[in-house]
């Protein structure tokens, strides 16, 4: 029912749910949209002038967020930020709260230590060598990252990062944190805000939650320290780039695309097939993600014809039954391979018949534009000196104040 009723608001919120009762909906939700933005206001004036405090934890935090509510194709890049900081020498770990992952039974087991944080121990993902929890207790996003990243990047899950970053920093030996979906997280000092638009839709809806996708307005834009246009299908036009340098003239621009890779079976990795296969061939698209028609769209791009999309809530687990009644209805309409997205395959339930083979597309992020900027963020990223062991333990204290 939670299920439902939460994809129903995102159609109601993109205009795919019509009728009256949407009508008087939208409505509602602009009403109590002044009122979000009063609290955004608000609650930024508040860590702006100190009055709630910022922690510090004595390495560099990089924000990566956006905007917006989601659709931005933001994984990927936090993946991308995670490998090139490794490939420099450096020892990231990934802060996540791991939105919709469950509660554990128990205390995490870490090297004997448990005693030390009694009901308050972090759900580690994984610690840069192995996988420690099911995508269950991770989170899709976590789980996803903490499994592409092997061997050498942690994840840590936890509403509370700032915990959870203290944690990758003793015990991981994290030198700098990535702060997945970050930019609305003021508890944890930032010390680079990387801010995500899409191309094609930048500020989603262009009205704040819950009538829009907007989590802040647009003029928000102001705090980014570099800015990642994402989805791009080629450089952008003059116009576009004004359009963002109107809310932020300092920020760096950096283009990327979302780039297709190879088709993945998702229940044996070792079956892949080229991303050729697709021309011509009808599919069935099943996904639970923000903006599912950006899904169909690549789809069709590559050549695929797709006879049905089935979509779900974003982050909502797939339900059996729904995935079997899905499976027939492939088999039914001859579809030649069942296609869903690497962030969904990772909680994809198996089949009862597995009539139609199930594969994910393999999504990579590639810089189209701005390459020397990258590489000047990575420069700063990188020659970031971590702070004094006396003042990183006075911050440490005055953050547990």
């Amino acid at each position: 029912m939670g299920n439902d009723l939460e994809k129903w608001g995102a159609d109601v919120i993109f205009g795919r749910e019509k009728g009256v009762v949407a009508f008087f909906a939208r409505k509602v939700f602009r009403l109590v949209s002044f009122l979000f933005g009063g609290l955004v206001r608000g609650r930024l004036f508040l860590f702006r002038k100190g009055i709630k405090p910022q922690a510090r934890l004595g390495v560099r935090v990089v924000s990566i967020g956006n905007l917006t509510m989601g659709g931005t194709g933001k994984t990927p890049v936090v993946e991308l930020f995670s490998r090139s900081l490794l490939e420099r020498g450096r020892q990231p770990v990934i802060l996540s709260r791991g939105y919709k992952s469950k509660r554990l039974g128990e205390i995490q087991y870490w090297k004997g230590r448990s005693e030390e944080y009694p009901g308050e121990w972090p759900k580690i993902v994984s610690d840069g060598e192995r996988l420690r929890l099911a995508v269950d207790y991770a989170g899709d996003e976590p789980y996803m990252l903490a499994k592409n990243l092997l061997p050498g990047v942690g994840v840590v899950v936890d509403r509370d990062r700032v915990k959870g970053g203290r944690f990758a920093v003793k015990e991981l030996n994290a030198d700098i944190l990535l702060l997945d979906d970050g930019l609305q997280y003021l508890k944890l000092a930032h010390g680079t805000d990387i801010v995500l638009v899409d191309a094609k839709n930048p500020f989603g809806t262009n009205a704040l939650i819950p009538r829009g996708t907007l989590r802040e307005p647009p003029r928000h834009l102001c705090r980014a320290d570099y800015i990642f246009v994402t989805r791009c299908d080629g450089p952008l036009e003059k116009e576009q780039i004004r359009r963002l340098q109107k809310y932020n003239k300092t920020a760096p621009i950096i283009q990327t695309r979302h780039a297709p890779k190879y088709l993945e079976n998702v229940f044996d990795e070792r079956d892949r097939l080229p991303l050729e296969a697709l021309d011509g061939r009808h599919v069935a698209a099943i996904s639970g993600i923000a903006v599912p028609e950006s899904f169909q769209r690549l789809l069709e791009d590559l050549g695929a014809q797709v006879l049905f999309h089935k979509t779900f809530g974003d982050h909502q687990t797939f339900p059996q039954r729904d995935v079997d009644t899905f499976m027939e209805r492939s088999l039914h309409r001859d579809a030649w391979v069942i296609v869903t997205t690497e962030k969904d395959a990772v909680r994809f339930p198996r089949p009862t018949e597995m009539d139609v083979p199930v594969y994910f597309l393999r999504i990579e992020v590639e810089i189209i534009e701005g390459l020397d900027e990258w590489e000047k963020c990575l420069d700063r990223l990188c020659e970031f000196e971590e702070l004094p062991p006396s003042e990183w333990a006075r911050q440490q204290r005055l953050a547990q104040a």
